[in-house]
């Protein structure tokens, strides 16, 4: 164990970050886990906060594995796994596994282990550092749109086409993120607003063969229809059954909650463990909780922009933009979507809900950005060693 804390680098204000979210997960989880036993019959309340006990586990594994990786290594990693991320994806939409009833297929089954996995989540990981690796790579030279289009957005286009069908919450946040990280990364404007046209054109193409070959696509434009109507419409239907019952929970909560475990909600909000675990947060810990929480994620963007800062790499800076943003913003999307300030899109809030591929792939962005830091605090090490060498200081005054 002490091997394994002195080998822990990188920004420890992360670490302390992650880990206070990892550690708080276990009681709204532990509490709303009571709507899958006894409102849909799955497990037990234990049975759910040990599972949930062991995806973190393997979950800071990931973060330590990952986060002593030299972070150059995944220039190369992100051409290697793009054509099997593709490959995945392919898979998943033709073979993907339904859970819970649900009607997208956005799961696979492992094999011999008989975990699920939801690619959707590995490939945006993937897609934002092989995007940070084009940009990079461009930086200092002066971009063609032309040249851009096959080594680019070919991949971007053929990635989030084959997510489009299952999940279009995830497909839009991912677009909207590539788009930001080319903004920042000095990819031209101009540029970016042909791409922007040609996405929803492309969306538009996607929602009339949709609708002229529905067996293609069951159900799914028909729910993102239905759920764009429930947020724009005051009058209050069926459908808004969800969102209804997250308002409930969080007026019901106050300035100081009801206490853990105490939530009334629990039962009757469907996806209370994982879309919409926000609202129980703010029934049994109030506003006070509630807004702890979202501190807690606006400092984690706080000290990745620090790592921003502090990182002299074109790579590096686009590398941690790229997979540190996503994770705040689907922070965000998820509170707003229980206070109705957004449709609903079936984000989890991440490291708090349950559910093991949104958890594993937060911790694998975690790593990247530790790895990145780490690489700054060896340099830093080495510089003051340097200094401190008078054999150093006599070779650099001669």
């Amino acid at each position: 164990m002490n091997t394994i804390f002195k080998n822990i680098q990188g920004d420890k204000a992360i670490w302390a970050i992650v880990a206070l979210l990892a550690i708080f997960s276990f009681l709204p989880v532990y509490s709303a886990s009571s709507n899958l036993q006894y409102v849909v019959g799955n497990g037990t309340t234990t049975g759910h906060l040990i599972k949930h006990g062991i995806i973190l586990m393997l979950g800071f594994a990931i973060i330590y594995g990952i986060h002593r990786i030299p972070y150059h290594y995944f220039r190369g990693l992100s051409i290697l796994m793009l054509p099997v991320v593709v490959v995945l994806l392919v898979y998943t939409l033709s073979k993907g596994t339904l859970i819970d009833g649900a009607n997208a297929s956005r799961w696979i089954r492992l094999p011999l282990v008989g975990v699920t996995f939801q690619t959707s989540t590995f490939a945006a990981v993937v897609l934002m550092v092989y995007v940070a690796r084009y940009l990079s790579k461009v930086k200092e030279k002066t971009i063609s749109f032309k040249e851009s289009i096959i080594p680019l957005w070919l991949p971007v286009f053929l990635v989030l086409a084959l997510i489009l069908p299952a999940n279009f919450s995830t497909t839009a946040i991912l677009f909207v993120m590539i788009l930001a990280l080319c903004f920042l990364g000095g990819y031209p404007i101009k540029y970016l607003l042909g791409i922007v046209l040609a996405g929803v054109v492309a969306f538009a193409l996607f929602i009339l063969a949709a609708k002229t070959f529905p067996e293609a696509v069951p159900n799914r434009v028909d729910t993102w229809v239905s759920r764009i109507e429930n947020f724009t419409d005051d009058t209050p239907t069926e459908a808004d059954y969800q969102i209804e019952r997250a308002k409930t929970a969080i007026a019901s909560g106050g300035i100081f909650g009801k206490g853990a475990g105490k939530s009334r909600m629990k039962n009757l909000l469907p996806q209370s463990s994982s879309d919409f675990i926000y609202a129980i947060i703010a029934e049994e810990y109030g506003l006070i909780g509630a807004l702890a929480l979202m501190t807690l994620y606006l400092f984690l963007l706080f000290r990745i922009m620090v790592v921003v800062k502090k990182n002299e790499g074109v790579f590096g800076k686009l590398l941690v933009i790229g997979v540190g943003l996503p994770i705040v913003f689907q922070a965000l999307i998820n509170m707003a979507v229980a206070v109705e300030l957004f449709p609903v899109t079936g984000q989890t809030l991440p490291l708090i809900s349950s559910g093991g591929t949104s958890i594993w792939m937060t911790c694998l962005a975690i790593g990247v950005i530790l790895s990145v830091s780490r690489k700054r605090e060896q340099v830093e090490e080495q510089t003051l060693e340097d200094e401190e060498n008078p054999l150093a200081i006599l070779s650099e005054a001669l």
